[in-house]
């Protein structure tokens, strides 16, 4: 074993166990460390309270001064927590969070000091904006950006510091973050959603996303990890033979939470209980060392909010628990890889699901309205879906046969798909008495017995409704939620919008009653959109023929996927909705194909690296201990050593014809990289993609298989049976 393997198993092995003593209840840690609205309520007065909450649940504005006494309270707080500086917590467009930090210390006359935080302070921050990603937005020379308070989304305090939740824009108002775009999408649902719950409930006054994401992960021993310059650099692993032994006795998927994992899992759910998130569901899953967290549904732009820092806290306490948190959607051939699905529904104020069927018929027949209405916003902007989770990462895992394939389709289930084909038929134009009947008793009040017992899952289904509410599995683990979600409310707010103008249309227009007109477009709706709806394998070669004939795109790589995001239909389609105006789209286009772009080509330096410097100087290594074992045996046996030695020339020569291969693949990808920098934007991406990244697994193949020729004692990467089974 190579001295660099060797003291990684060895630090490993002699690692602290940090077991965790937490007897304290979880309910009772929940928001200690958040300065939410029951925080808000003893630290401000009636008025200013009322102000707060009002800006929250109606987006009013909030008046300065009482700005300058939340900022005052929320400081005290702060403080109390044990906080002595404060930050402008944001999401830019490189998918992480972003913050600076401030001390609440400020001198005064350079003779007295105090603690100071004001409403200015609070609501509006001008942080550096030149080394954040904007896609032309902004010139390079111009640095100057805001950060401004999202006060729907309450402040905490992470560590010593008062962590404030904001926006991010560019001093000509465009978006440069995630969270903009999303508060808008979420205004814009709430909007036309609220609009068509009138039709069921006129009292209806607000309509919220609510989103439910289920974080998986892998856990490595962060001394081994440290161990590999891939891991390190690029968060996966981009050589290494596969072990004897992975997943292939189904044994770790909900298995026995190994204890060194446990002890991490219980400070992270106390720490994330701490700061609001409401973390519920822990397990192993499918692969060696993979886990999900999962927690319990919140509204859509808190629940971002939470994902963004659950991130964050996990890598920060898995180093006290000497690991390593690898998010990447493949970070090991061979096994499964990490997703991060978005379970999706719309809730009014007072809590009641509008994806889930009631007692009544009207409100079966509000839950088919939201339910198709869905199904037909995706099946019109299918391509635009598949563009939001798009990334080099994910590419890795769509279509792998371990999660969905990238040609988004939506499952229901065989039962629900014949409640839409019985619709699908009902009479077009005014209802028959018996028909309404039918309706009713037939067809949509069987809707919630059918939902009672439909609890199937279709794996293999990027979109699934399962139960009472959709499931967005294609999102990849390390993917900001803020991004598919902001397209999922927008496409969904547009056939809404479309909705009502269609059955106001035929009530005014045909005179039909407000049933009859919903039914009928309905309908209309189901025959449209039903080349969308699918049952079966998604993995399949089968069904990649079949879409292709139902119209349905297959954009396997992102180069390919994100093109969606400058359609004309596209930038219409956000214009309209006053979710992002062209020069955001353009910009949030060019910023993914230029990321897209940078993380092939670190990769690509990554493994030229590793087989050139690592790889072919052990092998060769070996191969001059192979050629003195056998110039000894001829010394020894003279002529006859050539029968004995036959194994080992042999294996000199397979060594040898390995090391030419590695050698000239890595000179080949070189000079592609050279001719793919030349280039600029989607043609560059699509150079690495088309003619860099495929000597990336030729490169593999040669280094995979010298490793297990090599010897173990000398071969300088950490392998997959060290890496893959926590001790």
């Amino acid at each position: 074993m190579s001295t660099i393997r060797f003291a990684a198993l060895k630090k490993a092995l002699n690692r602290n166990s940090n077991e965790i003593h937490e007897t304290e209840k979880r309910s009772s840690l929940f928001g200690r460390n958040v300065f939410n609205s029951i925080t808000l309520q003893q630290y401000l007065t009636k008025s200013a309270y009322e102000s707060v909450m009002s800006a929250i649940e109606k987006g009013s504005k909030i008046d300065r001064k009482i700005a300058d006494q939340v900022a005052v309270s929320m400081k005290d707080w702060a403080i109390s927590r044990g906080a002595t500086h404060y930050t402008h917590w944001f999401q830019p467009l490189t998918g992480a969070t972003a913050e600076k930090h401030d001390a609440f210390f400020e001198s005064i006359n350079g003779s007295v000091a105090m603690e100071r935080f004001d409403g200015e302070q609070l609501v509006q921050q001008e942080p550096d904006a030149s080394s954040f990603p904007n896609g032309g937005i902004r010139n390079t020379f111009e640095a100057r950006g805001y950060t401004a308070w999202d006060p729907t989304s309450p402040a905490f305090v992470y560590g010593t510091t008062l962590c404030i939740p904001t926006i991010f824009v560019a001093y000509t108002g465009e978006a440069l973050d995630n969270k903009t775009p999303l508060l808008r999408a979420l205004q814009a649902v709430d909007t036309h959603a609220t609009a068509v719950c009138k039709y069921f409930d006129k009292n209806v006054s607000k309509v919220n996303a609510t989103l439910g994401w289920e974080q998986e992960y892998f856990l490595i021993d962060e001394a081994l990890a440290n161990s590999r310059p891939d891991i390190i650099l690029t968060g996966r692993t981009l050589l290494g033979h596969t072990p004897a032994k992975g997943q292939q006795l189904d044994d770790h998927y909900f298995g026995s939470i190994p204890s060194r994992a446990m002890n991490f899992m219980k400070e992270l759910e106390i720490e994330s209980l701490k700061l609001g998130i409401p973390v519920k569901t822990r397990h192993n899953e499918v692969a060696p060392n993979q886990f999900e967290l999962a927690p319990i549904f919140e509204e859509a732009n808190l629940a971002v909010d939470h994902n963004s820092l659950l991130m964050d806290v996990m890598g920060r306490i898995a180093k006290r628990h000497q690991f390593k948190v690898l998010f990447h959607e493949k970070p090991f051939y061979g096994v499964n890889g990490s997703g991060k699905h978005n379970n999706w529904s719309l809730s009014t104020s007072d809590g009641t699901n509008l994806l889930s069927p009631g007692k009544t018929p009207m409100k079966n027949l509000q839950f088919l309205t939201f339910f198709v209405n869905t199904i037909k916003a995706v099946y019109n902007y299918e391509e635009l879906l598949r563009a939001s989770i798009a990334s080099a990462s994910n590419d890795h895992r769509l279509g792998a046969n371990e999660a969905p394939p990238a040609i988004i389709s939506v499952f229901i289930g065989s039962q629900l798909s014949a409640v839409l084909d019985e619709l699908e038929n009902v009479t077009k134009g005014k209802l028959s008495p018996e028909e309404k009947t039918d309706l009713k008793l037939n067809i949509i009040g069987k809707i919630p017995e059918i939902l009672l017992d439909n609890t199937d899952r279709n794996r293999t289904s990027p979109f699934a409704f399962t139960g009472n509410k959709f499931e967005f599995r294609a999102v990849g683990s390390t993917a900001n939620c803020a991004i598919p979600m902001t397209v999922l409310n927008t496409i969904v707010a547009k056939q809404l919008k479309e909705f009502k103008v269609e059955v106001d249309t035929l009530i005014e227009e045909k005179n039909l009653k407000k049933d009859e007109a919903i039914f009928n477009i309905l309908r209309e709706y189901i025959k449209d959109c039903k080349s969308i709806r699918f049952e079966g394998d998604g993995y399949g070669e089968a069904w990649e023929k079949e879409a292709k004939k139902r119209g349905l795109s297959n954009n396997k790589t992102t180069p390919e996927a994100l093109k969606a995001k400058i359609d004309k239909k596209t930038i219409a389609l956000f214009e309209e909705m006053q979710v992002m105006n062209k020069i955001e789209q353009e910009a949030r286009f060019e910023i993914e194909v230029e990321e897209y772009t940078k993380r092939l080509q670190i990769e690509s330096r990554v493994i030229g690296d590793i087989a050139r410097n690592h790889v072919i100087p052990t092998a060769i290594n070996y191969q001059n201990t192979l050629l003195e074992n056998t110039k000894n045996l001829k010394e020894v046996f003279g002529e006859e050593y050539k029968t004995i030695a036959n194994e080992q020339i042999a294996l000199i020569k397979t060594i040898s014809n390995h090391i030419t291969q590695i050698n000239a693949l890595t000179l080949a990808m070189i000079e592609e990289r050279k001719e793919a920098n030349k280039l600029t934007g989607l043609k560059s991406a699509e150079s690495y993609c088309k003619k860099v990244k495929p000597y990336f697994e030729q490169i593999r193949y040669h280094s995979d298989k010298l490793e297990t020729m090599v010897d173990d004692n000398i071969w300088p990467l950490t392998k997959y049976r060290e890496l893959l089974f926590i001790r």
